[in-house]
């Protein structure tokens, strides 16, 4: 099962989740930090190119940094380039790129296998693909409100599903008290941004003792 995606349909959701975790470390900066010098990037489910904006912000020197996702709305907003298309058919030729990214993009499909074998294809020989993605015991202290959904791509298997993919795996999990939600306001956010109707993430939030750090537990994923 997939994570449905409502990129076009609500883009604030998306947004609000990008600032709805204060005190988080930035995992876009260490993304950022894994690029080599001179390499071609892809960004899969790039959304408004927040990995682009890292590397800018890094001043870290890939030669190219290309996006690609389904959204409209989201490539709209990016810096470029980007493309509009689907991770499971990807429309580059073979060897196209020294790296691959997939953070938290591989979740909303039903079956990741054929986007995992699409990065594969579009990497060169001994290429890096990166991808992270969350576990399904994140965020520990919302359980009596919320758990995250299953996906066919939680850290708990993501590594099985690469390995079979990839011949050289190495696996970095977090599992951290991360984030702090300061008051209720701050709790609404964060179950809104991780896809609960709004009225029921007010009501839930109500039910939660403020401040609240949050544990944070997920896994990156290299491969090549």
């Amino acid at each position: 099962m997939g994570i449905p995606r409502d990129y076009d349909d609500n883009p604030e959701r998306y947004r609000r989740g990008m600032t709805a975790s204060p005190g988080a470390p930035d995992l876009y900066a260490l993304l950022a930090a894994e690029l080599p010098d001179g390499a071609a990037v892809l960004d899969l489910g790039c959304a408004e190119g927040v990995l682009s904006h890292a590397v800018t912000a890094r001043g870290s020197a890939p030669r190219l940094v290309v996006g690609l996702d389904r959204s409209a709305t989201m490539l709209r907003a990016h810096p470029g380039p980007a493309v509009r298309g689907c991770v499971t058919a990807l429309p580059f030729g073979d060897g196209s790129f020294d790296v691959v990214v997939a953070v938290n993009c591989l979740c909303h499909l039903g079956d990741p296998r054929p986007a995992l074998r699409e990065a594969r294809r579009v990497l060169v020989e001994g290429g890096l693909f990166l991808a992270a993605t969350i576990a399904h015991t994140d965020s520990p202290e919302l359980a009596a409100v919320w758990r995250p959904a299953r996906t066919a791509f939680d850290a708990e298997q993501a590594p099985e599903l690469v390995r079979a993919v990839f011949p050289d795996v190495e696996i970095r999990p977090w599992d951290a008290p991360l984030v702090r939600l300061p008051d209720t306001r701050a709790v609404r956010d964060y179950l809104v941004a991780r896809l609960m109707p709004p009225t029921e993430a007010e009501i839930s939030a109500r039910w939660v003792e403020v401040p609240l750090t949050v544990t944070k537990r997920g896994a990156l994923i290299l491969a090549r």
